[in-house]
Parts: structure tokens; sequence; C-alpha cells
């Protein structure tokens, strides 16, 4: 059994990959500004990731951290700033170190673009794809030693169309995973599935992965 802490265990993402890993009889914590909404079976405690006392407390017992919070602005906040000090701890903790990524830094063929740089992608989902995406860019830079993994959900994924359990998906790397339509969607449930998947069985250190139907 496994100690998860939830950064963002209150939201969508979060409260899935929180409530998956209490079914599998994990230990689970689900940090938040407002944390009265986390799972049943999580442990609820106020705080946030770019308090790195709060941080390094929550650190002591843990056995991963999982970062699913906005990447964008949140009072004069963004997740990049938060990182240097999670990657400090994680590593002085042996803690390791994950994030509900974005897709839009997933390349829409071998070789290029980025779904980001496409000219379909939306004007108002850049600023936290560019975010989302520098984080990924901070963590390929760091030590070797520091023991982290990614996962971009496919291009559809989100409260507004949830989906179904299925019980099956594909799991990719760079590439934006799409099926027989050219539809590229994951439902929150296995999602949070494929990211348990990761946490028991390790198999992407280090590395992004993506999830798809």
């Amino acid at each position: 059994m496994a100690k998860l802490v939830v950064f963002g265990g209150t939201g969508y993402a979060g409260g899935r990959i929180g409530t998956e890993a209490v079914r599998r009889g994990h230990e689970v914590v689900g940090v938040a500004r407002n944390p009265g909404s986390v799972p049943e079976g999580v442990e609820a405690v106020q705080g946030s990731l770019h308090d790195e006392e709060f941080v390094a407390r929550v650190a002591k017992d843990a056995d991963v951290f999982v970062v699913a919070t906005p990447a964008r602005a949140i009072d004069g906040e963004k997740l990049i700033d938060a990182v240097p000090g999670l990657v400090r701890i994680a590593r002085e903790n042996g803690v390791r170190l994950s994030f509900v990524g974005g897709a839009s830094s997933l390349l829409v063929a071998e070789g290029g673009p980025r779904l980001f740089d496409t000219p379909e992608f939306p004007d108002e989902y850049k600023e936290e794809a560019g975010n989302h995406a520098e984080v990924l860019y901070l963590l390929r830079e760091q030590p070797e030693d520091l023991d982290w993994f990614y996962v971009s959900p496919a291009a559809e994924f989100g409260a507004w169309i949830p989906g179904e359990r299925r019980g099956g998906f594909r799991v990719g790397g760079d590439i934006l995973l799409t099926d027989e339509d050219g539809k590229s969607h994951i439902g929150g449930d296995d999602y949070a599935t494929a990211y348990v998947d990761e946490i028991e069985q390790p198999k992407h250190r280090g590395k992004r992965f993506t999830v798809a139907y």
C-alpha cells in the first residue's frame, strides 16, 4: 500500500485519482485550499503546493505526490512557480512526483507539430496549455535522481465530458492518440485507472505518457 498526497484533491482529475487509489487500498490525502468535498475515504487537508513548509510536512510519510491543479496563474501564482520546491522536497524525502498534465504538448504526428501549435487550437485554452507545457519541459531538465512522471490525457478530457468507465484504454508516448474516427478522448475514471496503474507498477519513470481510447 502506498500513501498518496493529491494536490487538487477536490478537482475532476485529482478526485478521481484519489477515489481509484482508495478503491485499491491505498492511503490518500487530498489537499485543497477548500478541502470540504474530497471523495469518500480520502483524508481532507487544507493547504497549498506553493507553501513549501506545508509541502515538506506532508512529504515526511508520503510515497507519491499527485499534482492535479491548474497550471495557469491563480492568485498570482502559476503551477510552474511551485515546481522547484516540489522537486527539492521530493528528492529530499524520496517521494515520487507526478503530474496530471495537458494534451496540448503532445505531437499530432511523428515530428510534430504540437497540438498547441495547430491552427485549430482554441485561443481561450492557450494560456493553460502553454503553462502546462512549461511544467513538462522543466521536469525534463531535472537531475536523474528525481523520480517523476507526467500523464497527458487525450484531447477531450474533463468534467464536461466525463464519460463512463470502459475498463480499457491505450497508452502512448509523446504523440496524440486518436481512435479510428480521428477522435482523441478519455473518461475520467479510465484516466485515473491508468494513473494509479503507473503508481503501482512503474513503467514511465522520468517520462511523460498519454492515455486515450
